[in-house]
């Protein structure tokens, strides 16, 4: 059995009009670092607040390090640790009292279990005397991982751990988070950011509440099934206007500078025939080039397979 199993859990709201988590199956395996990747609304916090004994499920069936979330809450609520993606730590009190307080709310000291957070609380210890809400979001980010950690759980749940963070406070972060795996804790991480998910050894990639993919993310990305390009011109808004109505292409979408564009067959002569359709259309400036595709590319092209009324001409960011 995995460090944590999900069978079949289905999770409603507003009086079961909002379908919150939908028949959501997957397992996490001890010591591995897991990431539940998908936007804001897709169901992460509510499968994690499951996980985490604070939501009951309508249906299916969850455990974690083998017991049931909800005939062994007690034992769940006792060996895991939980940060939200809300800091949610007493800001009146100071960064020693309140990882005193948490120590304490597990029958444990921070003398204790103080090698499993020594290398993130040397970079926390200078403001030890200020109060937490005081401090910066990565140092508040800091200071939540150690509380989480301070009573050295078996399974560490992360809800979006990094959302409006500064990008070096991100990078220090994952790096905090390999140097924990690798003292045996199962993670569970969940982001928005997709850039992030490449950090994780597997990954489900959840929109609506389903799960549309399961694997590393090494295999979602060569399962990807079509060539994939990015086209820029001088006149960006019309570029996207006319890629969508063009009656070859399957996918187009904006990333960045360019639009990223998917045929609706793979064929050699695709990238020329394209060239063709644009210059007739008037773009100058035009670049059109063959790429590899992201993570987010391929969440995007797994969103627009299951809602296919809506895969021609999709549109990010």
């Amino acid at each position: 059995m995995g460090a944590v199993t999900l069978e079949h859990i289905t999770k409603t709201y507003d009086k079961g009009t909002v379908l919150a988590v939908d028949d959501v199956s997957f397992s996490v395996e001890p010591g591995e670092l897991f990431g539940l990747i998908g936007p804001d609304g897709a169901g992460k916090t509510s499968i994690f607040r499951i996980l985490t004994t604070l939501l009951l499920a309508d249906s299916g069936r969850a455990t974690v390090d083998g017991h049931d979330v909800q005939q062994g809450y007690r034992a769940i609520r006792s060996s895991v640790g939980y940060m939200p993606g809300k800091f949610s730590l007493y800001q009146d009190l100071t960064v020693e009292e309140n990882l005193n307080f948490f120590a304490a709310l597990f029958e444990t000291t921070v003398a204790a279990n103080y090698a499993l957070i020594k290398d993130i609380y040397e970079q926390i210890e200078p403001f030890k005397t200020r109060r937490a809400g005081k401090l910066s979001g990565g140092m508040k980010q800091k200071l939540a991982l150690c509380c989480a950690l301070i009573h050295k759980p078996t399974v560490l749940f992360l809800d979006e751990p990094t959302t409006g963070v500064d990008v070096v406070s991100r990078k220090e972060f994952w790096a905090m988070l390999k140097r924990l795996k690798q003292q045996g804790i199962t993670i569970l991480v969940s982001t928005p950011y997709m850039d992030e998910a490449t950090l994780c050894e597997r990954i489900a990639l959840i929109q609506g509440g389903k799960i549309l993919s399961i694997d590393t993310p090494s295999n979602v990305i060569t399962a990807y099934p079509r060539k994939l390009y990015a086209v820029k011109s001088d006149a960006i808004h019309q570029l996207l206007n006319d890629l969508r109505a063009c009656q070859f292409v399957y996918g187009s979408y904006a990333f960045g500078e360019y639009v990223h564009v998917t045929f609706q067959q793979n064929l050699p002569e695709n990238e020329a025939a394209l060239r063709r359709y644009l210059t007739e259309k008037g773009h100058t400036g035009l670049e059109v080039k063959a790429i590899s595709p992201t993570i987010e590319d391929c969440f995007i092209d797994l969103m627009t397979s299951a809602q296919p009324s809506q895969a021609h001409g999709t549109v990010v960011r």
